[in-house]
């Protein structure tokens, strides 16, 4: 195997939306790092089950008025 090729694989801590944290091995960052997640499987409809319509910026509302006329319900 070919040496100094491979990116350096350390320890760094990651922390979940509820703020419960874990260690882990990873590539990113430097050693001893904290990762705080914006969405993990605890809140991510696809692991949750549950969804929900996120509005940013009122664009939800934006397309609704726009498409309200044509007639489909």
């Amino acid at each position: 195997m070919k040496k100094d090729i491979h990116p350096d694989y350390h320890e760094i801590t990651v922390v979940m939306t509820d703020g419960s944290e874990h260690k882990t091995r990873s590539t990113w960052g430097k050693p001893g790092d904290v990762l705080k997640l914006d969405i993990d499987p605890k809140t991510h409809p696809a692991w949750t089950g549950q969804h929900r319509i996120v509005d940013s910026g009122g664009q939800v509302a934006r397309f609704n008025k726009r498409f309200s006329n044509l007639g489909i319900k």
